[in-house]
């Protein structure tokens, strides 16, 4: 069940990432924005991710 979940939030991080990183050239943020935008949104989801696991794991 772990590795499963763990290659799951790894598919999910790249993808939401990948988002990202298109969000930020069409919205044209600047360079120096870019990398505090990327980790608020990395932090956000892996919180949602581990909360999600932690669920699943007690239920």
């Amino acid at each position: 069940m772990i590795v499963f979940f763990v290659l799951f939030a790894l598919f999910i991080l790249y993808v939401i990432n990948s988002m990202t990183d298109a969000l930020c050239s069409q919205k044209e943020i600047p360079e120096e924005k870019q990398p505090k935008v990327f980790r608020t949104i990395n932090i956000l989801i892996t919180i949602l991710l581990t909360s999600t696991y932690v669920k699943v794991l007690f239920t």
